[in-house]
C-alpha cells in the first residue's frame, strides 16, 4: 500500500489556506473588508474626521477611529485596476466630485457646530456632553429610520438590518443621554433648550440629506461621532484620576452590566456579539465605555457609506441557506431619492412581466 508524507511546509500551507477561509466567513458575516497598504482603494481614501487614540486603561484593546468614508467605487482588485463589482458602471470623476463636495460640507456642518459648543460650553464638562449626545442620537431613532419606513413603502429598500442597527444605535446614545442627566448636565434651562432646538434643526437636515444621498449622511453622523470620541477622549485624559474616585450611575451600571445585552452588541457591526463586555466599577469607566461606544458608531457609520454593506452582527449564515425567496419582494438597488426615482423609471422590464404582458 502506498503511503503519502506531509512535509511540515505543506501542512503550514494548509494551516494558512483554513485561517484565511475562516477570516474571509466571519467578514462575510459581519460586514467587515479588509485593504491592502497598495490597493488602489487605499490610495483614494480621504483625510477628514480622523481620530487615534491610545486606551489609559490596561489590558484593554486599543480603539482606533481609522480614516473616514472609502468610495466603494474602489476595491481590492489584484490587477491594480479600480472598479465596481456586480456589474455596476466604472466610477466616473463626477462621482468623485459629488464626493468630495459631500464631505466638505459635512466637515463645514461639524465644524460650525464645534464652535457653538466651544463657545458656550468651554468649562462645562457635562452639560457640554448633554447637548451633544441629545444632538447624536437623533439620526439614529428619528431620520434614518423615518426615511428607512419611506423606502421600504415605496418599494425601493427593504433592510431589516438597517432598522436593527439603527434602532439599537438609538437606545445605546439614549442611555449616554440618561448617564448625563444623570450627572445634571441639564439642570440648566438654557442647555436643554439650546440641545432641543440643535435637535429639531439636525433632525429637518437629517431627514433631507438622507432622502438625497444616504452616503453623505451616514458621513455628517461619522464626522459628528468622531467629535464625540475626540471630546470624551480628552475628557478622560484630563480628569481621568478624578473621575476614578467618583461612583458609577445607577443607570450607566444597569446599561453595561444588566440585563439582556443583545442591543448593545448590535450596534457594534465590527464585532462579534458577546465580545465586549464592560466592567463599571467607577465614573472613569463609563466614560471609558461612552467613549468606547463612539467608536464603534464610527465603524458602523462608515460600513454603512457603501451601500447595502451594512449587516446585523446577529445575522449568521445559516440564514442564508435557508429558502426564503418567495418572502423577498423586488427592489431597487438605488441609493437616495432621487437615484431610486431615476432608476424605477428607466430600469428594463424582466422577463417575467415581458412573458406576462
Amino acid at each position: 500500500m502506498a503511503t503519502m508524507s506531509i512535509s511540515p511546509t505543506t501542512t503550514a500551507a494548509v494551516y494558512a489556506i483554513s485561517n484565511s477561509k475562516a477570516l474571509s466567513s466571519f467578514s462575510s458575516r459581519n460586514g467587515l473588508s479588509f485593504i491592502s497598504l497598495s490597493s488602489p482603494r487605499f490610495k483614494a481614501t480621504g483625510k477628514l474626521c480622523r481620530v487615534q487614540a491610545t486606551v489609559l486603561r490596561e489590558n484593554e484593546e486599543k480603539v482606533v477611529i481609522d480614516e473616514t468614508f472609502q468610495p466603494k467605487s474602489f476595491t481590492d482588485d489584484d490587477d491594480g485596476k479600480g472598479g465596481r463589482t456586480g456589474g455596476d458602471p466604472p466610477d466616473t470623476s463626477l462621482e468623485r466630485w459629488v464626493i468630495k463636495l459631500e464631505q466638505s460640507v459635512n466637515v463645514f456642518l461639524t465644524d460650525s457646530v464645534i464652535k457653538i459648543l466651544d463657545a458656550f460650553y468651554h468649562d462645562r464638562d457635562y452639560a457640554r456632553f448633554f447637548v451633544l449626545e441629545t444632538i447624536a442620537r437623533v439620526p439614529y431613532f428619528a431620520a434614518f429610520m423615518s426615511v428607512l419606513h419611506m423606502y421600504e413603502s415605496f418599494g425601493w429598500w427593504r433592510r431589516a438590518d438597517y432598522l436593527k442597527v439603527h434602532f439599537a444605535e438609538s437606545w445605546n446614545e439614549m442611555h449616554h443621554l440618561l448617564i448625563m442627566e444623570e450627572l445634571g448636565g441639564n439642570s440648566w434651562w438654557f442647555d436643554r433648550f439650546l440641545a432641543q432646538h440643535i435637535a429639531i434643526i439636525y433632525y429637518i437636515m437629517t431627514v433631507f440629506m438622507y432622502a438625497l444621498s444616504p452616503r453623505m449622511a451616514y458621513h455628517f453622523s461619522e464626522c459628528v461621532e468622531s467629535h464625540a470620541y475626540a471630546t470624551y477622549d480628552k475628557f478622560i485624559k484630563a480628569q481621568g484620576e478624578e473621575l476614578k474616585k467618583l461612583p458609577a450611575p445607577e443607570v450607566a451600571v444597569k446599561y453595561y452590566t444588566e440585563g439582556d445585552l443583545y442591543l448593545f452588541d448590535e450596534f457594534q457591526t465590527s464585532r462579534a456579539p458577546h465580545s465586549r463586555r464592560p466592567k463599571i466599577d467607577n465614573l472613569y469607566d463609563v466614560f471609558l465605555n461612552i467613549r468606547d461606544d463612539e467608536a464603534e458608531h464610527c465603524k458602523t457609520m462608515r460600513a454603512c457609506q457603501t451601500h447595502g454593506n451594512l449587516r446585523s452582527p446577529h445575522s449568521h449564515v445559516e440564514n442564508d441557506i435557508e429558502d426564503v425567496s418567495g418572502c423577498i419582494l423586488p427592489e431597487a438597488d438605488c441609493e437616495g431619492i432621487v437615484d431610486c426615482m431615476k432608476k424605477s423609471l428607466t430600469s428594463a422590464p424582466s422577463k417575467e412581466e415581458i412573458r406576462g404582458g
